[in-house]
């Protein structure tokens, strides 16, 4: 049979070889898959755009992943398609797609080369898709964005997190998540509950950012696993693991202030079962700096030796365990130009401060899998502290300093067994856990013992039995559940029940919804929460009978991912707002003379909403940007009067511009953060004061003015050397007074605690990181 005149035999084996694909289109068949990032997290890579690449180079039909990384793609048409696979900061690659049957494509992201897998260069999301919970992660690559000396230095990049400076005379830094203090986060290292009580004033301090490997916010309640505390979130710091770190890390850094910090990161491993990583950190400060010329330091003189040493096990069969040990040596003086420490009656005759703590931590996580079954396991977590310091405040000079010091021992166990009910679309997780505190505190105010109706408080000793059980439902697809409860028996507050749930729901393939609710409980530590007061003439007033507080924490977030110019962005719009029951206040507004520390009375009030939308992108290769706008309303009642809570600023803005040259040889970054006005409690009473007249409601109050504060950093890369120069506060902006009567310094109108902005002014400052893989 002939063929008709202008069709040749090769139109006709295409037109055959494209039936089955025409009736794929025609039927709705669609090829399935999922991205994922190699290695043992396997983390899904949501928005990643997959797209067919048809013959002559055209673009067929497009899609994204949703937030598990898993997408659908009708197929196209035409013959031969294949699939090209793009996300942000990944270098784009085709795969082939078979012709027949139904695949499923599991597509692994991983540097270099390999059968049937998409190769890319990764610069992970910082939100992920995967957790059901509102989870963000700082990178090691993001803390290297600015100098990340300390812990506290590690989120100005990031704009879920706030760090402020406690006072002006300590140096101290102090979080804020969801606009509640650090003390409502829980802070764990190594997904361990750590520096908790009474190290809460420098806590951040004691982490040096070349020791971090990565850091996870978790807002609002997470799990009932890491216990009951958590009220506002989560900040977990996963500190560099001895098998996966650099075999020798160094790191120095200088500032114009004459402050440096050396740092080492040096591992081994001894063979395929054991390794080994030891971290050591010391800064120093002993310039004397007044830049402002108020005649105080505007550092701290500070020397810090930190050591941490982490050893791990692998059996390769199930078992793993760590081994961690590590101790602090810390001293500080802060306070007039003139003071010396060791003088005669030194702190009547200069206004001083000074600072001695010595800690020492030890942990251990032991953990087997069973063979075969890889979602079944059995854990153990132990760890123990010894936190001890002495500090002296100048304070009157009659009656002379004011004395605060404190020992706490910290002991805590876990054990956790996981498994799946049915297949691994039910798991769940049941354990018990212990946790033993015993603070010992004393403060007197001059010569005078204070605090003798809180002295129980002072001076306690808690154990804490618990148990607890979590179930999690997840259908592969849109929908995960997380849904846990924990009961505690307080030997001082009787039994304490802590239920949180978790839920995430993918309305759409590049849409994921969040929902969490939970509660928290935690037992105050007045003093060493509200520290930054012991640098001013305010005397501490703390009433009897205190008792834990408790609170509601209800929110939720939105996830969308869309393109921008053609390339992957994510937009997180987030609310939570948190109820509390009961809560310790500190009152700065009822009375000049005191801060009065007590429990909320019944029919009184105390809240705090966060709102936050933040948008992340790569419009161009190489530049990152993140946004973000963030409303606080945090009120509490002080003596009858619902009024905002002081220092904490209802709006903020943040701005963070990265860019990396080819083969990240040039990286520079600029960071903006502008912060709107807050209100100021009034000042100690001195005969002039001024400030906030208690009864006249929020008309009465004082604001610091809005302000902003930009933060640049070039960094150049060598094959093992990096060298980086920046700039912090780069207009030079500074707080007008941060010390209230620094003239003055013994009178009743002291107060050095009542800091809103930057106090030294723009600092310069220059590093190097040296490494062997």
């Amino acid at each position: 049979m002939s063929l008709p005149s202008g069709i040749s035999p090769r139109f006709i084996l295409l037109l055959l070889g494209s039936l089955p694909l025409l009736a794929r289109a025609q039927s709705g068949a669609a090829v399935r898959g999922e991205v994922r990032e190699t290695g043992g997290s396997a983390s899904p890579v949501p928005g990643a755009v997959v797209r067919w690449l048809l013959p002559g180079g055209a673009s067929g039909p497009t899609t994204t992943t949703d937030g598990a990384g898993v997408f659908t793609l009708p197929f196209p048409a035409q013959a031969k398609p294949r699939l090209v696979v793009s996300a942000v900061g990944y270098t784009a690659d085709t795969l082939a797609v078979p012709t027949t049957g139904t695949p499923y494509l599991r597509v692994s992201l991983r540097g270099g080369t390999a059968l049937n897998e998409v190769t890319v260069t990764a610069k992970a999301l910082s939100y992920s898709a995967k957790s059901v919970s509102s989870l963000q992660t700082i990178s090691a690559r993001d803390l290297t964005k600015s100098a990340c000396c300390n812990l506290a230095e590690s989120f100005e990049t990031n704009a879920a997190v706030e760090v402020s400076t406690a006072d002006a005379v300590s140096g101290a830094k102090q979080i804020q998540l969801l606009g509640l203090d650090g003390a409502y986060s829980l802070l764990t290292i190594d997904n361990q509950p750590a520096l908790r009580g009474l190290s809460a004033p420098y806590r951040l301090g004691y982490l040096a950012g070349p020791w971090i490997g990565s850091i996870d916010i978790i807002k609002g309640t997470g799990s009932v696993v890491n216990g009951y505390e958590g009220i506002s979130g989560q900040v977990n710091v996963q500190l560099k693991e001895p098998d996966l770190t650099d075999q020798l890390l160094l790191n120095a850094y200088v500032n114009d202030l004459g402050k440096f910090d050396l740092n080492a990161v040096a591992s081994q491993r001894f063979n395929k079962k054991w390794s080994n990583v030891l971290l050591l950190h010391n800064d120093h400060l002993s310039n004397r700096v007044d830049r402002n010329g108020d005649g105080f330091l505007d550092l701290p003189l500070a020397t810090q030796f930190n050591g941490y040493d982490k050893l791990k096990y692998k059996s390769g069969t199930g078992l793993v365990a760590e081994l961690g040990v590590g101790a602090i040596h810390e001293t500080r003086q802060g306070g007039q130009l003139n003071f010396r420490e060791n003088e005669a009656d030194a702190y009547r005759t200069a206004y001083g401060t000074t600072q001695t703590t010595n800690r020492y931590t030890a942990q251990a996580r032991t953990s087997y899998t069973w063979p075969g079954r890889p979602f079944q396991s059995l854990g153990l977590l132990v760890n123990g502290t010894s936190h001890d310091f002495t500090s002296t405040y100048s304070f009157r000079q009659d009656s002379g300093p004011r004395l605060y010091n404190g020992h706490q021992n910290t002991g805590q166990a876990t054990l956790l067994f996981q498994s799946v009910i049915g297949d691994t679309r039910h798991t769940y997780r049941t354990g018990l856990s212990f946790l033993y505190d015993d603070y010992r505190e004393q403060l007197s105010n001059g010569d005078t013992p204070a605090l003798l109706a809180a002295s129980t408080h002072l001076l306690r000793t808690e154990r804490v039995p618990g148990a607890f059980a979590e179930y999690t439902y997840a259908n592969t697809r849109n929908l995960t559940v997380v849904a846990g409860l924990r009961t505690d028996y307080h030997n001082l507050y009787g039994w304490q029940v802590t239920p949180r749930f978790n839920l995430k729901y993918d309305v759409r393939p590049a849409t994921s919804l969040r929902l969490s609710a939970g509660r928290g409980f935690r037992v105050p530590n007045p003093i060493a929460d509200n520290a930054a007061m012991l640098a001013s003439a305010r005397q501490y007033y703390i009433a009897q009978n205190i008792q834990p507080e408790k609170a509601w924490n209800l929110g939720g977030s939105l996830t969308q991912y869309f393109q921008v110019l053609g390339r992957p962005a994510t937009l997180v719009v987030d609310y939570y707002n948190t109820i509390f029951q009961n809560q310790l206040v500190a009152d700065m507004y009822t009375t000049p003379q005191y801060i009065i520390l007590d429990n909320l009375t019944p029919g009184t009030r105390s809240f705090a909403r966060s709102a936050q939308a933040e948008v992340q992108a790569e419009p161009l290769k190489g530049l990152q940007v993140k946004a973000a706008y963030k409303w606080l309303d945090v009120q509490s009642t002080y003596a009858g009067q619902l009024l905002p809570k002081p220092l904490t600023p209802q709006n903020r803005a943040f701005l963070n511009l990265g860019y990396a040259s080819a083969f990240d040889k040039w990286r520079a970054d600029l960071t903006v953060q502008w912060y709107g006005e807050r209100p100021l409690a009034h000042l100690p009473a001195d005969g002039v004061g001024g400030g906030h007249a208690h009864g006249t409601g929020t008309a009465g109050l004082e604001y610091a003015p809005r302000y902003a504060a930009l933060n640049a950093q070039l960094t150049r890369a060598f094959k093992r050397l990096e060298v980086y120069v920046g700039v912090e506060n780069l207009t030079n902006y500074r707080q007008p007074d941060p010390i209230q009567n620094a003239a003055t310094p013994f009178s009743s109108g002291f107060d050095a605690a009542m800091v809103w902005g930057p106090v030294y002014g723009r600092l310069t400052y220059a590093g190097l990181r040296y490494r062997i893989d």
